[in-house]
C-alpha cells in the first residue's frame, strides 16, 4: 500500500530539534579604541567646533562599556568620500558600491570558520541565509557568499536585508523551522554588517544618530544549524528550543530605519529601555513558562536583545 501524506511527511521532518552545530565570527582588520573614537570621529567630520555635543558623544561613547570596534572604514577612506563625513549630503552610492562588495567577503571569512568548527565538507549545506542591513543588491549577497564559498549551486538560498538589531534572532527563528522540517538540513546561517551604510557626521538636532555612531561597529557572525546530529562525527554546541516574535504595544516609531540618498538614517526615541522593560516578562512567560521555570534567576545564561541597563545608562548620556 502506498504511503500515506502524513506518513510521507513524517518522514520528511527531523526527529529532533535543531541545534548548533559550528559557529564563526570576522571582522575587519581596522581597529580603533572606543576611548580614542569621540576624538576621530569629530575630527574627520570636521565637526571639532561643536564642543557641547563632542562632549555628549564623549559620555555616550563611556557609557557604552564598548572597549574597541572593528570598522571597515579607515581615515583614507572617509577623507576620499567627504560627502559621507557630512550629516545629509547624498552619499549612497558611494556607500553601496562598498558595501555589496565587502558585506558577502566578511561573511565568508565567519561562514568558513563555522564551517570548521562543523568539521563536515561544505558540500553537506543544504540551504543558506543571509542577513544584513548594510545595503541592498540583486544578486544579492546568498548569491555572491554561495559564490565566495564554492558552495553547490542547487543550495537552497534565502536574503534577508534590513533587519536592523533583531537581525539575529530572525534568522535563527527561520533556521531552525528550515532544520527540523527538512530531514538532513544542515542550514548555513550568515549575519555581516559594515557600517560604510550608516556612517556620517554628527547633529545637534538629531542626537539619536549620535548613539549608532558611538555603539555600532562591523562584524560577521556564522553558524551551522541541523537537527539530529551524527553521533561521533557532529557535535551539537546549543539546542534551539524555542522561537517567537512580537510588536510591543505603543511602539510606533520607537526604532527606525530610512534608506535616503545620504544612506541609512535610523532615528531611536529614548524610550525604548521604557517599552522593552514593560514587556519582557510577558515574553519570558512565554518562552519559559511550558519548561515549568519561573525563576528566571535559576537559568544559567539568559541573553536579550536589548540590554536595558545599558540602554538607561546610554539614554542618560542624551541630555
Amino acid at each position: 500500500m502506498a504511503p500515506t501524506v502524513a506518513e510521507i511527511r513524517k518522514a520528511q521532518r527531523a526527529e529532533g530539534p535543531a541545534t548548533i552545530l559550528g559557529i564563526g565570527t570576522a571582522n575587519p582588520p581596522n581597529c580603533v579604541e572606543q576611548s580614542t573614537y569621540p576624538d576621530f570621529y569629530f575630527r574627520i567630520t570636521n565637526s571639532e567646533h561643536m564642543t557641547e555635543l563632542k562632549k555628549k558623544f564623549k559620555r555616550m561613547c563611556e557609557n557604552s562599556m564598548i572597549k574597541k570596534r572593528y570598522m571597515y572604514l579607515t581615515e583614507e577612506i572617509l577623507k576620499e568620500n567627504p560627502n559621507m563625513c557630512a550629516y545629509m549630503a547624498p552619499s549612497l552610492d558611494v556607500r553601496q558600491d562598498m558595501v555589496v562588495v565587502e558585506v558577502p567577503k566578511l561573511g565568508k571569512e565567519a561562514a568558513a570558520k563555522a564551517i570548521k568548527d562543523w568539521g563536515q565538507p561544505k558540500s553537506k549545506i543544504t540551504h543558506l541565509i543571509f542577513c544584513t542591513t548594510s545595503g541592498v543588491d540583486m544578486p544579492g549577497a546568498d548569491y555572491q557568499l554561495t559564490k565566495l564559498l564554492g558552495l553547490r549551486p542547487h543550495v537552497k538560498r534565502f536574503m534577508m536585508y534590513q533587519q536592523g538589531c533583531f537581525a539575529g534572532g530572525t534568522v535563527l527563528r527561520m533556521a531552525k523551522d528550515l532544520a527540523e522540517n527538512n530531514k538532513g538540513a544542515r542550514v548555513l546561517v550568515v549575519c555581516s554588517e559594515i557600517t560604510a551604510v550608516t556612517f556620517r557626521g554628527p547633529s545637534d538636532t538629531h542626537l539619536d544618530s549620535l548613539v549608532g555612531q558611538a555603539l555600532f561597529g562591523d562584524g560577521a557572525s556564522a553558524v551551522i544549524v541541523g537537527s539530529d546530529p551524527i553521533p561521533q562525527v557532529e557535535k551539537p554546541l546549543f539546542e534551539l528550543v524555542w522561537t517567537a516574535q512580537t510588536i510591543a504595544p505603543d511602539s510606533d516609531g520607537a526604532i527606525d530605519g530610512h534608506v535616503r540618498e545620504a544612506g541609512l538614517t535610523f532615528h531611536l526615541l529614548k524610550d525604548v529601555p521604557g517599552i522593552v522593560s514593560k514587556n519582557i516578562d510577558k515574553a519570558l512567560f512565554e518562552a519559559f513558562n511550558p519548561l515549568n521555570i519561573s525563576d528566571y534567576n535559576s537559568i544559567f545564561g539568559l541573553h536579550t536583545l536589548v540590554d536595558l541597563q545599558f540602554l538607561t545608562r546610554l539614554s542618560k548620556s542624551w541630555v
